[in-house]
């Protein structure tokens, strides 16, 4: 996406490759292709780069936090595997592609997102991962993200979403499904790599600000392009928020009231970065780059 994340880009690809790679048995052959065709379909990778860049923000080394930069991954992929599902959104493009269902049928799908969550803690806790970014930090980093992924995170988001349908809902309840659905995995991602590198509180509390930020940023342009991407270069189809009879902040509060909550929640999230000092200017870039996506 920049220029600065390019080499940590080639490393979490190789990493994730090496997760799901077949290692001949017949029986787990169909499994493992279905895991690894969503989970390295490419993507913007952003959780995981966020994990390696807050990692080295706070003095870490990026080698230690790799295994959680891909555990994130992993649990954002299964949740769009699951998403995609015709009991969910019932979508048949992702990322350019039919999506898994579509390719693998309804419960290899489903079974291929089990398996990617439970790889997600399985790679957190090996001995090796154990050894590089050492057991206590490493459970801590488990422990947030088994919360950010779960009923008060981002299936917490999701089941708000989906009992929400049809239905009107208040710009307080958006918010609170978006905290959970969106900002809930962005903000496990950076306090990981934060807790891999032995930040401090406040490190820890302006990480958070920012990824909450961030996040809320992020899924606002996503119901921006919802309504007028192009669905060629988004690599699924728009309108389905509209479909779906879904309450978004563009439904809720109009194009021109989204678009600044954008630039405000984008500000938010530059200001949060004082709190580190140095080495921010990726990450402010990244945040206005987000603001302005076209995909």
């Amino acid at each position: 996406m920049l220029d600065w994340n390019q080499n940590d880009l080639q490393k979490i690809e190789a990493q994730l490759a090496a997760y799901v790679e077949d290692q001949g048995e017949p029986l787990h052959t169909e499994i493992l292709s279905s895991m690894r065709y969503s989970l390295m379909a490419g993507g913007k990778r952003l959780r995981p780069l966020l994990t390696l860049a807050f990692c080295r923000l706070c003095g870490g080394e990026a080698e230690a936090a790799l295994p959680f930069a891909c555990a994130v991954e992993m649990i954002h992929t299964y949740s769009l595997i699951h998403d995609d599902l015709p009991c969910m959104d019932d979508d048949a493009m992702r990322r350019g592609r039919p999506t898994n269902h579509c390719v693998y049928g309804e419960g290899l799908a489903v079974v291929a997102g089990d398996a990617l969550q439970a790889l997600a803690f399985d790679v957190m806790l090996r001995p090796q991962t154990l050894q590089l970014a050492g057991a206590e930090r490493a459970a801590k980093a488990a422990q947030i993200l088994a919360e950010c992924a779960g009923a008060r995170g981002m299936c917490g988001g999701q089941a708000i979403d989906l009992l929400a349908e049809g239905k009107k809902i208040s710009i307080e309840t958006l918010r609170e499904m978006d905290r959970e659905k969106t900002c809930a995995l962005i903000d496990a991602a950076v306090r990981m790599g934060c807790v891999v590198a032995g930040a401090n509180e406040e490190q820890l509390a302006a990480a958070k600000r920012y990824a909450m930020a961030l996040g809320l940023a992020f899924q606002i342009v996503d119901d921006l392009l919802d309504l007028e991407g192009d669905a060629e270069m988004m690599g699924k189809a728009t309108g389905s928020d509209a479909a779906h009879e879904k309450c978004t902040y563009v439904s809720l509060l109009g194009k021109s009231r989204a678009e600044e909550l954008v630039k405000s929640m984008t500000e938010e999230a530059v200001d949060a970065l004082a709190a580190f000092h140095e080495g921010t200017e990726p990450l402010k870039a990244l945040a206005l780059a987000l603001a302005k996506r076209q995909s």
